[in-house]
């Protein structure tokens, strides 16, 4: 695939990944892109490199515009090895005059690459590097989302290079929003946020608001990874927006594992409850749906009703794993109950509100728990207890 021109003397160059399908845990069932970006100038100026592997492939598409031995400067917005790990071999190659990065991107640079002797640039919040007739900006994104993230803005050309923030797990060869599907997009970028900036939504809060005080106009968001935006800038900003401040969209989730379809019938019968009260409702089942799709769903959710047996005093594996993954990604402002059968001890249902407490649910019910198989009184309380999640639902959208 060729080199795509963003504007003049701005280039795509980065590499498709075709194949991945796990990224640390979160399925990328649609693989993923590395971004690079090539700006000629006077000073010939690479922003973010590939994972090592692609290394080539981004190699193969700087020499369909340049000699690669003619980048003088290579801009490394977030250390990360999906962007860093092909640098060595770059630097080694192209004898860059410099590598500018954030100040905790010095550090992390020398943390995973041991070479004191590269020739670091500071890039400053505020102070511009001009390239000849077009200007580099600076903003640095502390824990967006590692410690060495910033954000490098094409002043003239009005481009946001945006690091790891607004991009998407997707392996198209369409580079622009407005050319692939737009219902995968949103999915994909949702699914993003979900699961790698939750926990940041504090900082993306702070993010947007300095980008607005800032009044940068940004004709292009050019993430590391996924689609260039171009169209639809203020639909992305809008929903960094919503996910930041964790609203959600009025519906639930039943989020549950069953050992011997006990638990199963008691999620179903608190579907009913929910749809008593006119709550849309999903259940996923953790048996078949990904912990990571399942933070999808949670991402827009406002209520999450969490269904597990007790096992060896405590919960079935896939919950246990989930409410760890979920726990280290902090949603918050949900509605939550749990529920769950038990054959002579009954922990789990407190432990899962032990896990809703901790990320700050409100709680509306102290759980509800069946010893076996639950009879017909049973399933009514737990049809009762999906009526209390969606009143309470309901109440908060009012």
């Amino acid at each position: 695939m060729n080199p795509v021109k963003l504007t003049e003397n701005v280039y795509w160059v980065g590499a498709i990944d075709w194949n991945v399908r796990d990224f640390h845990g979160y399925s990328t069932d649609r693989g993923t892109t590395y971004n690079a970006f090539l700006i000629v100038d006077e000073k010939v100026t690479l922003i973010d490199c590939v994972k090592k592997e692609l290394k080539n492939d981004m190699l193969a598409r700087i020499s369909e515009i340049i000699d690669p031995k003619k980048i003088d400067y290579i801009v490394v917005n977030h250390v990360e090895m999906d962007h860093s790990g092909s640098l060595p071999d770059m630097v080694e190659l192209i004898q860059p005059e410099k590598i500018i990065c954030s100040k905790m991107g010095e550090k992390a640079l020398l943390q995973h690459f041991h070479q004191k002797d590269w020739p670091y640039e500071i890039a400053k919040p505020g102070e511009d590097i001009s390239l000849g007739t077009k200007t580099l900006s600076f903003i640095e994104t502390r824990m967006l989302h590692w410690p060495d993230s910033m954000f490098t803005y094409l002043v003239e050309d009005k481009i946001l290079f945006s690091s790891d923030a607004f991009g998407e797990h997707l392996a198209t060869s369409e580079r622009f929003d407005d050319e692939v599907d737009q219902a995968i997009l949103k999915e994909e970028l949702t699914k993003y946020y979900a699961n790698i900036l939750t926990l940041y939504s504090p900082l993306v809060r702070k993010l947007i608001a300095k980008v607005q005080e800032m009044g940068l106009e940004i004709k292009m968001i050019a993430p590391d990874h996924g689609v260039i935006w171009r169209t639809h800038i203020g639909m992305v900003m809008e929903a960094y927006t919503k996910w930041s401040n964790h609203e959600g969209d009025g519906k639930a989730l039943i989020i549950y594992d069953t050992m011997w379809h006990s638990t199963e019938k008691m999620a179903k019968e608190v579907g009913a409850g929910l749809q008593d009260e006119g709550i849309s409702f999903k259940l996923l089942n953790l048996r078949y749906c990904h912990r990571s799709d399942v933070m999808r769903e949670v991402l827009n959710a406002s209520g999450i009703i969490l269904g597990c047996p007790t096992l060896n005093n405590g919960l079935l594996p896939r919950m246990a794993g989930f409410l760890m993954y979920m726990r280290g990604l902090k949603p918050t402002n949900k509605v939550g109950a749990a529920f769950g059968s038990f054959g002579w001890s009954g922990e789990s249902v407190k432990l899962l509100n032990q896990a809703m407490e901790d990320m700050k649910f409100n709680i509306v019910a102290d759980g509800l728990k069946v010893k076996y198989v639950p009879e017909d009184a049973d399933l009514n309380q737990c049809m009762e207890l999906g009526r209390k999640v969606g009143k309470e639902i309901k109440a908060n959208r009012e």
